[in-house]
């Protein structure tokens, strides 16, 4: 009888495990597929995409990266809006004194417009780093000797720099790819906003981002200030605004040239 007992258990049993099993393997496909769900693009994106293309793209430019109006991706407008509290207002009121007129559009189009404008800023922020890594004969491409005397001579660069003094060894402190980044775009003297408000007071600070929107900047106590560029006046002072113009009049055999002699200061 016993026997009998465990033999029926058995055959209870079996097919209740096997049941559990299906569940559970089900339940492990279900929770993978979830994630390709979550994946998908908001429709929002593309109906904001071709608003955007029609309504401001041509100042803009077609991906908010700018034309002959500033860079909407890296806005301070842009970062700080919420579901197009902010964005929307520009978009009905316009710029009148930037040259930007109000847009007739609707709640829909704007929010559309908006999540479009924070996918793009999400997508920059995503993709702005560089490989560590980089084959230095892709870059070391230059005539040394040409560079020193493009340094010493009609680059003007030893008026401001050393091999001996700033630049001392400066090809032992960077790999080629962050010392070609670092004589291209050199950072370390931040450029300083004043800001001037309407009742005269004057607020000083590094500069953390300008536009035509807005300008912001660390104070003197260290707080981030931030102002709209309506009402108040904005002066900004670059230390490296010299070196800026010339980087636009290098040419590419010029650049080769003095990141190969910037190389055999080790």
């Amino acid at each position: 009888m016993a026997k009998d007992d465990v033999t029926l258990a058995r055959r209870l049993v079996q097919p209740l495990a096997l049941g559990i099993a299906i569940i559970f393997i089900v339940a492990i496909a279900n929770s993978a597929a979830r994630p390709q769900q979550a994946d998908t693009p908001d429709p929002g994106i593309e109906r904001g995409h071709k608003e955007f293309e029609q309504a401001c793209g041509f100042c803009h430019g077609p991906d908010a990266t700018g034309a002959r109006g500033p860079d909407l991706v890296r806005s301070p407008l842009v970062a700080h809006d919420v579901k197009g509290d902010l964005i929307g207002e520009v978009i009905r009121h316009g710029r009148p004194d930037k040259g930007m007129p109000a847009m007739p559009l609707t709640d829909a189009q704007v929010s559309d417009i908006a999540v479009f404008l924070h996918a793009r800023a999400t997508l920059a922020i995503r993709s702005n780093g560089l490989p560590r890594e980089y084959p230095a004969a892709r870059l070391l491409t230059g005539n040394a000797d040409a560079g020193n005397a493009f340094f010493n001579g009609a680059g003007g660069c030893n008026q401001c720099h050393s091999p001996t003094g700033d630049l001392a060894k400066v090809a032992s402190k960077y790999s080629p790819i962050d010392l070609e980044a670092h004589m291209l775009y050199p950072g370390g003297r931040h450029t300083t906003a004043v800001v001037t408000l309407p009742s005269g007071e004057q607020i000083k600070g590094p500069l953390v981002h300008a536009d035509d929107f807005m300008v912001s900047l660390r104070d003197a106590s260290g707080w981030y200030r931030s102002f709209s560029s309506d009402g108040v006046k904005v002066e900004l002072q670059d230390p490296l605004a010299a070196h800026r113009e010339m980087l636009g009049k290098l040419t590419q055999a010029d650049v080769h040239n003095l990141l190969a002699f910037l190389e055999t200061l080790k």
